[in-house]
């Protein structure tokens, strides 16, 4: 894919504003996911998860998207909205370019969403205002605009209305994440970096680390040079998110992806570094 091609953005929102429900809509909308394999907030895969009907844990997922005939790749990662998260949160702010402030107009704005804001915004990243569940009948859509226009100073005009339930807007709000968005700044040529910004550990394939590639190019077989703990191992498997790991040939500058590292011990393959 070309780089120039590439969106990644995350969601912030305050718990229970309805982030899992819009990622749902956007698998659908995508088709990253069958009609016959889509279930409730889909990302929420931990059993904890989906019983308390929470995000605990960030979760990426890769979707296509042609729009006026170009192919545009975006990467979403789900971030938890509950405060004892926030760490989880500032990791997947540092694998982006663009974060969606997504608001619940029967709620407005919420403490812990000025938290995580103020993170995307030190860290540069593109804005883009949300508000959510416009079609419940106790919705205060012009309130929590006004709300909304207060914290980030920006126009009326630029605040979509969505509901992540029934789909209202979600069409208007990827053209969106396409045209404010940037892409990401890498290049292919250069030496490999990459961002380490979550890990899991895999049975088969060792430590799992989930990366943004911010330079170069990574295959299979490549060797592997932490920096901070010094380890080296070889590639055993890269990949993408389709919402479940999806082998691919190789991962790119501004990719988002996973690396199967062959590592024993998660302690080696440390989140946060390069």
């Amino acid at each position: 894919m070309n780089q120039e091609n590439i969106r990644n953005f995350c969601i912030i929102a305050h718990i229970d504003h309805g982030k899992s429900t819009l990622a749902d809509r956007l698998l659908e909308l995508t088709q990253t996911v069958e009609k016959r394999k889509m279930k409730e907030q889909l990302l929420d895969q931990m059993d904890l998860e989906r019983e308390r009907g929470i995000t605990i844990k960030l979760q990426p997922v890769q979707m296509d998207v042609t729009k006026d005939g170009v192919k545009y790749q975006l990467n979403l990662i789900d971030t938890p909205g509950h405060v004892d998260f926030h760490y989880e949160v500032s990791r997947s702010l540092a694998a982006v370019e663009g974060a969606v402030l997504l608001v619940d107009a029967t709620k407005g704005v919420q403490a812990q969403t000025l938290a995580n804001l103020y993170l995307a915004i030190e860290q540069g990243l593109e804005i883009i205002p949300v508000v959510n569940k416009v079609d419940l009948p106790n919705a205060e859509v012009e309130k929590t605009k006004k709300e909304i226009i207060h914290i980030l100073g920006c126009k009326e005009g630029d605040i979509l209305e969505a509901s992540g339930k029934t789909g209202i807007g979600v069409e208007k709000f990827l053209e969106t994440i396409i045209a404010k968005v940037p892409a990401p700044a890498g290049k292919t040529e250069a030496p490999l970096r990459a961002l380490i910004f979550d890990s899991v550990y895999d049975t088969y394939k060792g430590v799992v680390a989930y990366v943004k590639v911010v330079d170069g190019t990574l295959k299979r077989d490549d060797v592997l040079h932490m920096l901070a703990t010094g380890n080296e191992s070889v590639v055993v498997e890269v990949g993408c998110f389709k919402p479940m790991m999806t082998a691919t040939k190789e991962l790119q500058a501004g990719d988002i992806g996973y690396i199967a590292t062959g590592l024993k011990n998660v302690a080696h393959c440390r989140v946060g570094d390069t």
